[in-house]
């Protein structure tokens, strides 16, 4: 990817996450990147190719972020898994809450522009190919299941904190609980 196609990429995010999707047009995303007028519009052709352009560079850092997690710690306790995912989360509503805020906006947006759902099942499929082993290892009976649901309370414990911001917020105790239930053989 050209150095020009990526700062405006990278600008749309912040401007999505500042502005929303009604604020992600071609001339606030040149002035976001500082690049000249209508090098946007010169890189996509329309908004849709835009979307799709954002869609696929969230793509690509979200599994850049989740390679070097996965690559650097493989959870062999339930408690390691909980502390990885809790840093996921953290990450996501500090250094990465731009690009949170935006990958959340496209998924609504996914509703309406069925376009934009494929690449974005893709990327939590490839998500899903990295923990359900580490399910497996650690016992779960059906780890495909238990990743889904891991992935979900994931994402709602994102979205919420986003939505309603608590300061003493603390992931972990919570998927900690959530693994102890679904790791908990009968």
């Amino acid at each position: 990817m050209s150095r020009r196609r990526e700062q405006v990429l990278d600008a749309a995010i912040e401007v999505m996450a500042t502005e929303g999707l009604r604020g992600l047009t071609f001339q606030a995303v040149d002035k976001a990147a500082e690049v000249p007028a209508g090098s946007a519009s010169n890189s996509f052709r329309n908004r849709n190719a835009l979307l799709l352009g954002i869609v696929t560079h969230l793509v690509e850092l979200d599994e850049r972020d989740w390679q070097a997690v996965g690559g650097i710690l493989q959870p062999n306790t339930p408690d390691a898994l909980a502390d990885m995912m809790a840093g996921v989360i953290r990450h996501a509503l500090g250094p990465g809450r731009s690009r949170t805020t935006a990958r959340y906006a496209l998924f609504l947006e996914a509703a309406t522009h069925p376009d934009l759902r494929a690449p974005l099942t893709a990327a939590r499929q490839t998500i899903t190919t990295w923990i359900t082993p580490w399910l497996q290892t650690l016992g779960s009976p059906d780890p495909t299941i238990h990743c889904n649901i891991l992935l979900d309370h994931t994402d709602g414990a994102i979205l919420h904190q986003i939505t309603w911001p608590d300061p003493n917020f603390n992931p972990t105790p919570g998927i900690r609980a959530l693994l102890s239930g679904l790791l908990d053989k009968p």
